[in-house]
């Protein structure tokens, strides 16, 4: 088949992308190498994926609807995976408006180019932030998601309000998956794992937000890639849903700084902070739905994926591209 990935150098979209090409699809990856987070990473994943002989990369930005309805036009993709966003909810108190422009004008550029080449299948990433406040544990796909608590929660429940219109006017398949806590190698510099191992490693001190009563659903990276995967080619899915995609264990985050700091063989010194406005202390997601219909089951546990993504840290700083959170 012929897919196209958005967000293909991002972290989740440069190993969905990989993994595609491995099976011999072909990618067109789609990314606009915004400046968010150091680019030097997203250059190396793109390199990465250009020693595939079926990938090709377009640089351009999901505003620009006339080169992305081309795009679909000119390859006419069997399915198309949309995990370009403007990530952060701290980053959206400060930048509403790229938030905006990125992920709510961005992906009905999407939606308007998919239907306009009869796409057959649409997946795209929403996020575990939509269930917002919510304290019933764990988060189901059928609790109410109308109380966001920072804009880019609101904007992810902006996308799915949009697919479900489009799949309801135009029979365009939409289906979303909320993405619960991604981390693994080649991840992104402004999370917790990472922040935490480059810190810990140097011997700094980590901000600790909720002074550590924090929980999270950790989920690998190779996990939600077999997620998506399904959500793509999975026969008799309905025309429009969404699906968590978690690790189904809400892990406490000093469990995470503890783990961390054993495989680094340092000492973590914490600054223990409030509870940042627009986060939520504690993930926890209900797979229930996902394992019936898209087969999903996460495979990789803390106590594997961070000695994992440690490893890899390790070569990439010592291959001189080490680098650090964005300013």
């Amino acid at each position: 088949m012929k897919i196209l990935v958005t967000g293909s150098a991002g972290f989740i979209g440069f190993h969905v992308a990989a993994r595609l090409l491995a099976e011999g699809h072909e990618v067109v990856g789609l990314d606009n190498f915004n400046d968010y987070y150091p680019v030097a990473l997203k250059r190396a994943r793109a390199a990465r994926l250009r020693r595939y002989a079926g990938y090709t990369g377009i640089e351009s930005d999901l505003s620009d609807f006339k080169v992305l309805d081309r795009l679909f036009q000119k390859h006419r993709f069997k399915a198309a995976c949309h995990l370009a966003a403007q990530v952060g909810v701290r980053y959206s108190l400060e930048n509403p408006f790229v938030y905006q422009k990125s992920n709510n004008e961005g992906f009905l550029n999407v939606l308007e180019a998919a239907r306009r080449a009869g796409l057959a299948r649409l997946v795209y990433a929403s996020s575990s932030s939509v269930y917002g406040g919510n304290r019933k544990m764990p988060f189901s796909e059928s609790d109410r998601v109308d109380n966001p608590i920072s804009l880019y929660a609101a904007t992810k429940k902006f996308d799915e309000l949009a697919a479900h219109a489009y799949s309801h006017l135009y029979a365009l398949q939409t289906i979303g998956l909320r993405l619960f806590t991604v981390y693994g190698p080649w991840g992104r510099p402004d999370m917790a794992v990472w922040l935490f191992t480059e810190a810990i490693s140097k011997g700094k001190p980590i901000k600790v937000f909720n002074r550590g009563n924090m929980r999270r659903d950790f989920t690998y990276v190779d996990d939600v890639v077999s997620g998506i995967r399904a959500a793509l080619f999975r026969k008799n899915l309905p025309r429009c849903d969404v699906f968590n995609i978690g690790n189904h264990r809400s892990e406490k985050l000093m469990d995470l700084i503890n783990m961390i700091a054993a495989c680094l063989g340092k000492k973590a010194v914490m600054e223990l902070l409030p509870l940042q406005p627009g986060d939520v202390p504690d993930t926890y997601a209900d797979i229930r739905k996902a394992r019936r219909a898209l087969g999903f089951e996460p495979a990789t546990d803390l106590a594997e994926g961070i000695p994992r993504f440690i490893a890899w840290y390790r070569e990439y700083v010592r291959g001189g591209k080490g680098i650090s959170r964005p300013a």
